[in-house]
């Protein structure tokens, strides 16, 4: 029934020992079942991708390096802009929002964002007083609750740190992560398009603060990129830092396209 830890929690702390605190508190019995949970409604019962314990830790080192590279070129987080607090709280959202942002799939797909806030409100009260006093922790607690609901479909981010996630959450797109609905049978401009995607990368960027960079195996995948990607980057609040630069092969050649705003 469990879940390897070393699957969940490989997240690079650096010197936040807040951050390091949490991480170890996302152990949590609850979330390692819940993750499952989405998984077998995600792939076994709808044929979709995976949306678990992989899929979060995904999620959650691609926000948190967004988010510093934001930081790095001081671009401030909205709870250090707002609230007063510190870049290292934001590196908190951001992770909690990940690993969160999905607890609703454990057992309904429409709306799975709104369902997912008092499954992680329940969870948010009983990890955060062990880190935070009461009111940092009602302030954590808001904005990783954003974050979680604005991380999918119409719902707009209004912070950096949901911005980042929701970008980071349309990231897990590389081939090996997109072969389920392909592989059970479903083949339409999804999932072959999805197949394509070979390789993702964040890099700091030269002109902007965040490059994404995708290799492609076939032109197909630009639909992967154009109406999926870069749709949610368009709406993500922080498409202006952002630029995704993507490589098509083609043969012995091969060409780059790049989306910016």
């Amino acid at each position: 029934m469990g879940i390897e830890l070393s699957n969940i929690i490989n997240i690079p702390c650096r010197d936040n020992a807040k951050l390091e605190k949490i991480v170890g508190l996302i152990e949590d019995t609850e979330l390692q079942a819940l993750w499952k949970c989405s998984n077998v409604l995600a792939v076994d019962r709808l044929g979709l991708n995976d949306h678990g314990p992989v899929h979060v830790k995904i999620v959650a080192n691609g926000a948190l390096k967004m988010l510093r590279l934001l930081t790095a070129k001081g671009v401030e987080p909205s709870i250090v802009a707002d609230h007063g607090m510190s870049a290292d709280d934001a590196e908190v959202v951001v992770v909690l929002a990940s690993v969160m942002h999905d607890l609703g799939m454990s057992f309904v797909r429409k709306d799975h964002e709104v369902y997912s806030v008092p499954i992680a409100v329940r969870i948010l009260d009983r990890i955060l007083p062990k880190v935070y006093n009461a009111e940092e922790a009602a302030v954590v607690s808001s904005e990783v609750l954003h974050a979680v609901v604005s991380h999918h479909a119409v719902n707009e981010p209004l912070t950096v740190e949901a911005g980042v996630v929701k970008v980071a959450d349309a990231l897990d797109m590389e081939q090996g992560r997109a072969r389920i609905p392909y592989e059970t049978g479903r083949v339409d401009i999804h999932s072959f398009s999805a197949i394509a995607i070979e390789k993702v990368k964040i890099e700091e960027g030269s002109e902007k603060p965040i490059t994404i960079y995708i290799e492609m195996s076939n032109p197909a995948g630009i639909f992967q990129v154009d109406n999926l990607l870069w749709t949610k980057i368009e709406g993500s609040g922080i498409e202006s830092y952002v630029r995704v630069e993507a490589k098509i092969k083609e043969g012995e050649e091969s060409r780059t396209l790049t989306f910016d705003v």
